[in-house]
């Protein structure tokens, strides 16, 4: 909804919205757009006389705003049905479906496709960092759509991917789901058939071929199916023709970046990097290659968009690091999803504890149907700390998921485990257990009731990339040593440092391929000399390692002569510096007036064991 609502603010239409509490990155989205949302719900919101009211799912025929739209004689339409009508006309649609991954698969090919320069619009769940938002009017013809499967609307209680008229689709997965809205498998089962029987016989289906249930959907195709799938370790020539894109992956447990390579119909297209981690994202990476080169996209140019790909918000994403433990939020609710990617994050931070806290918070999530998957997805946590079911009131008594049981059917399989009835108390509990290298995975599709910045205010002093709310603070802050504001903030990595009741301290990174400038480091003078700027220059070299960074840039000056030598910068003449950096928009306006400049070679995270 808020994805549409930027696309048709974008395209001259005013928008308003109602909503309950909003929480970051959708509200941060909306803000942006300069769109009015009502947090509440009021006759009043329809004041303004809208000529069209989109309903969303969770509003019945009675909900006191669409009570109102009714009784003014007001336009009432769904949001994929607008969508369809407003901004469907004219373009192609190449609609990602599947019970796993559609958020993070549709951004990835709308991101290659966006770098391949094809002008793409998208309309996406969620909000991939390096798109800017998750609804985008492109001047070109294709449209990359996230499929739903879930319901539409009071009104219309179809599929959402049944609105999308699909030239080309990728499936990556079909399982139990959305209990409140399909009986049984069955009907998961027609509902991702009929939609496949939707395609044009002139598109294709990209299906992945390791999911048996998605097969038997492409079944239906009466388009060409194309086939993807995940090989991990050593694999045999015949494994290379299991699928018409196969990736093969030999990453080391503990790697920063996933490297792999993609092999087209037995050919390899060479190796890739991505910030991604587990075989579900690499199947995930696949799916969107393949329709990409179907589109036309040339290989070093995909090379390029997925090395440079920084994910989706709310995804695996690293929200901060505090007294040496890292919080990592994830959308995961389903026990599939979360099973995978607390497996995907103990790959990739095998040292200490993994602790995981979950929040039974979605319509399936909160149902005893999924009892017996939840209590084997944990198998690799250290700890797990379950909060209270979100809306129980919801959820008929005997159909709620007993977060006391679960709590004790993990405890069950060797994995220490509790349940709680207040945020509150899972946030000093993970404080209490939680030491240096050990990793907090936030599991929650909403806000968790602040849970990851509560976990991290009370550890003290987090690191956490920086909001657009921030950027007025860092400016003072740099402002107040004489240093110039940000330019293209943007574009630009900061790290921050949050004290209880303001910014206490900033360092920024600018990249440009495979070179990175490392500058704005400052701590408000109260805090000086307590350490945070050696933790705010350590933590940005580690984040530009993350970002596949091969060397960081510093000019001298000030605080950069004190860090330099420590870190393990040299000294470079300045006509030797990258030019990529000499074109950075922070470091253009400075590095003339400089007589030398300083690097760093960070090791490379991503060559193959």
């Amino acid at each position: 909804m808020g994805a549409l609502a930027c696309m048709l603010h974008d395209v001259g239409h005013e928008v308003r919205g109602s909503d309950g509490a909003l929480y970051p990155p959708m509200s941060h989205q909306l803000e942006r757009a300069h769109i009015l949302v009502n947090v509440g719900f009021s006759p009043t919101n329809l004041a303004w006389g809208p000529d069209c009211v989109v309903v969303g799912n969770v509003c019945s025929r009675d909900h006191i705003e669409v009570a109102e739209a009714r009784r003014l004689g007001l336009s009432l339409e769904s949001m994929p049905s607008l969508f369809a009508r407003i901004l469907l006309p004219g373009r192609r649609s190449i609609v990602v479906a599947g019970t796993h991954g559609k958020t993070t698969t549709a951004s990835l090919l709308a991101w290659m496709l966006r770098c391949g320069d094809t002008h793409p619009s998208w309309l996406i769940g969620g909000v991939p960092v390096d798109l800017g938002g998750g609804g985008h009017v492109g001047s070109g013809k294709t449209i990359v759509i996230e499929g739903d499967e879930y319901d539409t609307a009071y009104f219309d209680k179809r599929a959402k991917f049944f609105h999308y008229r699909p030239s080309a689709a990728i499936l990556t997965s079909v399982e139990f789901d959305h209990a409140d809205i399909y009986d049984d498998m069955e009907a998961v089962r027609t509902a991702f058939r009929e939609f496949v029987e939707l395609i044009e016989p002139t598109g294709y289906l990209v299906v992945h071929a390791a999911d048996l249930e998605a097969m038997a959907a492409a079944r239906h195709a009466r388009c060409m199916v194309v086939t993807y799938r995940v090989h991990e370790g050593d694999v045999s020539a015949s494994a290379l023709d299991s699928a018409d894109y196969v990736a093969t992956s030999h990453t080391p447990v503990g790697a920063r970046r996933t490297a792999f390579r993609i092999y087209e119909r037995g050919a390899s297209l060479g190796q890739f990097s991505t910030l991604l981690v587990g075989a579900y994202n690499l199947a995930n990476l696949t799916a969107a290659v393949a329709v990409a080169r179907a589109e036309g996209c040339e290989v070093a140019m995909l090379a390029k968009a997925i090395a440079d790909f920084h994910g989706v918000q709310r995804r695996q994403e690293l929200v901060g690091t505090a007294q040496g433990v890292r919080v990592v939020v994830d959308f995961a609710h389903h026990p599939t999803a979360a099973r995978l990617t607390v497996g995907a994050i103990r790959r990739r931070h095998p040292e200490k504890t993994l602790h995981v806290c979950f929040e039974p918070r979605s319509a399936s999530s909160r149902r005893a149907a999924f009892f017996d998957d939840y209590v084997q997805a944990f198998d690799h946590a250290g700890r797990v700390y379950i909060g209270p079911l979100h809306a129980p009131e919801k959820i008929a008594a005997d159909e709620r998921l007993d977060t006391k049981a679960l709590a004790e059917g993990l405890r069950g399989r060797g994995i220490e485990a509790q349940a709680f009835e207040r945020v509150e108390e899972m946030v000093d509990a993970v404080i209490t257990h939680a030491g240096p290298g050990d990793s907090v995975l936030v599991l929650s599709s909403g806000g968790f009731g602040g849970l990851a910045d509560g976990i991290l205010e009370g550890l003290g002093d987090p690191v956490m990339l920086k909001r657009p709310e921030d950027v007025p603070a860092i400016d003072a802050l740099l402002g107040s040593y004489g240093l110039p504001a940000l330019v293209g903030p943007e574009s630009v990595h900061s790290l921050v440092i949050r004290g209880r009741d303001e910014l206490v301290g900033c360092v920024h990174l600018e990249l440009a391929g495979r070179s990175a400038y490392f500058f704005g480091l400052a701590v408000v003078p109260s805090r000086r000399g307590e350490g945070l700027g050696w933790v705010l220059a350590d933590s940005v070299l580690r984040y530009a390692r993350t970002l596949g960074a091969r060397r960081v840039y510093l000019l001298p000056g000030d605080s950069a002569d004190f860090f330099a030598g420590k870190l393990g910068f040299g000294a470079v003449a300045i006509n030797a510096v990258d030019p990529a950096v000499r074109g950075c928009s922070n470091f253009a306006g400075v590095w003339a007036e400089a007589a030398r400049c300083m690097v760093c070679e960070l090791p490379d995270e991503i060559a193959e064991s």
